[in-house]
């Protein structure tokens, strides 16, 4: 079936649509924020709660504004940020296993294995480094444009020219 006439009828919100997009993208958005939140749990708790937002919220996607996936991995990113800000989200994790950082650890360089889930590694290794830096830590770790200025030390002006940009340059890519 094709998205558009899929789109429609979800924003129309016949329950067969939502299934089919929620086959469709499930994984992938689930991907997303587990990569944020670090949390089997957490992650398809947010998952389920990203698919009821966009259900009830269906008619504010514009397609003239991006792509239906597009818009669902950004209530999807904000969801996952807005839980890691939570005050009962930080008490859980001031006790954490092990098994957490040594998954940092094994993963934490590795831009490879944090897009594969979403399928945009081999655009974005085609990036800059200095795009890469920047679109890792704010799309990849959750990171807050002022977060990522002190941490790579720029300007946050910089930061968000550069994000800017990178987004264009990977939009680009992409399309190409």
């Amino acid at each position: 079936m094709q998205l558009e006439p899929l789109i429609e009828r979800f924003q129309q919100k016949d329950e067969k649509a939502f299934e089919a997009l929620y086959t469709m993208y499930s994984k992938n958005i689930h991907g997303v924020i587990y990569n944020i939140v670090r949390d089997q749990d957490i992650a398809e708790e947010i998952m389920q709660d990203v698919f009821i937002k966009a259900w009830h919220k269906a008619e504010s996607y514009a397609p003239e504004k991006g792509r239906f996936f597009t818009w669902l991995l950004n209530i999807a990113r904000n969801a996952a940020i807005d839980k890691t800000r939570s005050k009962s989200f930080k008490n859980k994790k001031q006790n954490l296993d092990a098994q957490f950082f040594v998954d940092i650890l094994e993963h934490g360089d590795n831009l490879d294995t944090k897009t594969d889930a979403i399928g945009i590694g081999k655009f974005v290794n085609k990036l800059a480094k200095k795009c890469i830096e920047v679109i890792e830590l704010l799309y990849f770790k959750g990171y807050t444009q002022k977060e990522a200025s002190e941490t790579l030390d720029m300007p946050i002006g910089t930061i968000k020219t550069r994000n800017r940009n990178c987004i264009n340059e990977l939009r680009t890519i992409v399309l190409n």
